[in-house]
Order: structure tokens, then sequence, then C-alpha cells
């Protein structure tokens, strides 16, 4: 009886009435995104707004893609599995000058929303030889004996 009651004591004492919200990116995107005017913001303002971008697309203009991501751990039944609740993305295009030329706000439900090509693209090169795979490896060594060139010797 005396060890139930203990392992029940360890296992109620570590748990919490508080939900864990675990952020990742931009905390309130939604909210600074409205802060941003087209073809008055500049480079300069959306740094200070929003800090440097999650990642950069490079095409014609410029494009910053900043995120928001927000989850939590799920009811106790779901065996601790993760609970998306909020999913924001944030697409700004930048033209030559500096300017914000275009702006999209995307959240959880448009995200899901979006079509992804079904098409694949093709191999150049298909299946090598045996004999054309030992030649290029024999190059290779050829090239570099010792492994400097490639990082670390093997």
């Amino acid at each position: 009886m005396k060890i139930i009651l203990i392992i029940l004591t360890i296992f109620l004492s570590s748990c919490k009435l508080n939900k864990i919200i675990n952020h990742h990116g931009i905390h309130n995107l939604e909210l600074k995104n409205r802060e941003l005017l087209i073809n008055e913001t500049n480079i300069n303002d959306i740094n200070e707004i929003l800090g440097p971008p999650s990642s950069i697309s490079y095409f014609d203009n410029d494009v910053l893609i900043y995120l928001e991501r927000k989850t939590s751990n799920s009811k106790l039944l779901k065996l601790g599995k993760r609970k998306l609740l909020v999913s924001n993305t944030l697409l700004l295009e930048i033209d030559n000058r500096g300017m914000l030329v275009n702006k999209k706000f995307l959240n959880k439900d448009d995200l899901n929303k979006l079509k992804i090509s079904q098409k694949e693209t093709g191999l150049k090169m298909q299946k090598q030889s045996i004999i054309n795979r030992a030649i290029s490896n024999v190059i290779d060594k050829l090239d570099d004996p010792i492994g400097k060139k490639r990082g670390s010797a093997k």
C-alpha cells in the first residue's frame, strides 16, 4: 500500500495544471503584419519590427519569409502527442530599392488549402554501372589520396 502511495505522489506531483506552449518563430506575427504598409515600409523598418527572416528567397524580387508556430501537449490519453495551435506564415516581397512591394499572410487554414504539385523531376543520370562507379572512385582517390579535399581522411 505504501508503494502505491509513493508512486501516486510522485506521479501527481509532476503534473501541471497550466498548459505548456512551445513557441517557434516570431511572436504575434499577425499583429506585427498590420504595422507593415505596402510602398511605405522599407527593409530597415521590417528588420526593426520583425527581426531577421526565417528564410529568404531570391527570384525577380527578394521574398522574406517569416514563420510563427505554437504547439502544446495534448491530453494524457493521447500520450503526449503535440497539438498545433497556431501556424502562421508571412511572405514579404521586397524590390531592388528595399521597399515592400507585396505581402501575403497565411494562417493554419490557408496553409491546409494549398495544393502541392504532384509533378516529379526526372533523373539526368540513371543508375551507373558497377564499372563506372569503380572508375569514378579510383579517379577521386587519385585526385585526393589522403582525403584532405573531402574534409577528413578515410
